[in-house]
């Protein structure tokens, strides 16, 4: 069974059963049969669908955030938003997939030698809670326009969620089939994955289960593509726009409750501003309103589970126990639901538990360097390397230190934050392969060379 339970309240929300084996294995037979007709549709009747889609996704978007809402505790503010970009996303590819698909013709001894990307046929993306909407359309939306179908195999704590995206498809006319939900449990993914239907895996969600869901896909010698955790820096150098940067980190840091992997998690902040900046951010957290998510004046929704809540609480204490000052929030509260309060620690250091890990909540933590040489060597002192930013008025620093940071995006005196129009994705133990921008699309083509005599 499938439990949601309403991060506000703690109460159970609904139950639902999980498909069985011969389930599963029909699911998936639906949307590889439905392969070949919609590869072979063109690419252009394929971005009216997805426009379809688009505008079916805006008619319903208030009940969508009212979905993330009580499935996971986005604040509704913030999930209107979340479905207006999924809908974008839709429409971005349905506009550029054919530009970014053309076959590109290469010099070679052939009388004519080129590349072409047709699909790879059916996937599987197993997506995270955090955000419902947005990550499956970043999937969906350039794998449909490839020409592959898709199966979608969502969080189990946001199954009305993934049950009404596909919803979507259906009420916007979308040929059958093209995405299939399957509502299974995760000890039932290494099943789903080795189907030999399915020819590629996207995945987006902690490095421990990326490492296995790798390890099964790699074993049947099938692509992936990983989109893991974060611990991104945010290095404030002492000529930069202090109260902007101060601004863009909160509020960085507090989207979805701090549970964001691309959110700014460690703050390091150069010597001769230290002590000005945890001011201009101790300012500012303290005056994020938390409460209920379907309230519109709520800022600050509820940690999405308890057991995510209690490891989040243990990363706090075990860093204040090692000598970092907590400077506001830090305590579990008595009341119902999953909520944390926006804490602010000061003082981390590399050794520290919140240092070493990623928070996933509305957690801020500062750390001291010396100078650029320092803050960049902190930055980088992580096994991850999601998105990084940095803040200086020298622009010349700037690049030579966006250069230097061992992330897959950099942003310069700006959030950190995914675009359909550019490349997404992380190194080291934040993953590999690329979403969204050109980029993204070509991951699940065949990049075939033809050669001509």
């Amino acid at each position: 069974m499938l439990t949601t339970t309403n991060p506000c309240t703690g109460q159970v929300i609904a139950e639902y059963p999980t498909l069985n084996s011969s389930e599963l294995h029909e699911k998936i037979g639906d949307a590889f049969r439905a392969a070949d007709q919609w590869q072979s549709t063109s690419i252009e009747e394929r971005g009216k669908v997805l426009k379809a889609v688009a505008a079916e996704l805006r008619l319903q978007k208030d009940n969508l955030a009212e979905l993330m809402a009580l499935e996971m505790g986005k604040p509704i503010r913030e999930g209107g938003p979340e479905v207006e970009k999924a809908a974008a996303c839709a429409e971005y590819y349905a506009e550029h997939a054919a530009e970014y698909l053309a076959p590109q013709t290469l010099p070679s001894d052939a009388s004519i030698s080129y590349v072409c990307h047709p699909p790879l046929g059916t996937l599987l993306g197993i997506l995270p809670w955090n955000a419902p909407l947005w990550l499956a359309f970043r999937y969906l939306a350039p794998a449909l326009m490839a020409g592959n179908t898709c199966v979608m195999k969502h969080d189990p704590n946001v199954p009305d969620c993934a049950a009404a995206i596909a919803k979507a498809f259906t009420d916007a006319g979308a040929p059958e089939n093209i995405v299939v939900n399957v509502a299974i449990d995760n000890a039932t993914i290494e099943t789903a994955i080795r189907d030999p239907r399915i020819a590629a895996v996207s995945f987006t969600g902690s490095g421990n289960a990326g490492r296995i869901v790798a390890s099964i896909a790699g074993s049947e010698i099938k692509p992936t593509v990983l989109e893991l955790g974060g611990s991104d820096p945010c290095i404030v150098l002492e000529d930069a726009d202090l109260e902007t940067a101060a601004d863009v980190a909160t509020l960085s840091r507090m989207i979805n409750a701090g549970q964001s992997c691309i959110a700014a998690k460690r703050i390091i902040v150069e010597d001769a501003v230290y002590d000005s900046f945890v001011e201009k951010l101790q300012s500012r957290m303290a005056n994020f309103k938390v409460g209920d998510p379907l309230l519109a004046d709520t800022q600050v929704g509820p940690i999405a589970r308890d057991d995510l809540r209690k490891n989040l609480h243990r990363q706090v204490t075990e860093t204040i126990s090692a000598g970092a000052k907590c400077l506001l929030g830090g305590e579990l509260s008595d009341g119902p639901g999953f909520f944390y309060p926006p804490t602010l620690l000061i003082d981390v250091t590399e050794s520290m538990c919140a240092f070493k890990e990623e928070t996933f909540g509305p957690v801020m933590v500062v750390i001291r360097a010396a100078d650029v040489e320092e803050a960049v060597q902190l930055a980088n002192e992580t096994p991850y390397g999601l998105g990084a930013a940095v803040w200086t008025s020298d622009a010349k620093l700037a690049t030579s230190i966006a250069n230097r940071l061992e992330a897959g995006q950099v942003a310069i005196n700006g959030i950190v934050k995914t675009d359909a129009r550019l490349p997404s994705g992380g190194i080291k133990g934040s993953g590999y392969g690329r979403e969204l921008g050109p980029h993204g699309i070509r991951e699940f083509v065949n990049t075939k060379q033809v050669w001509v005599k």
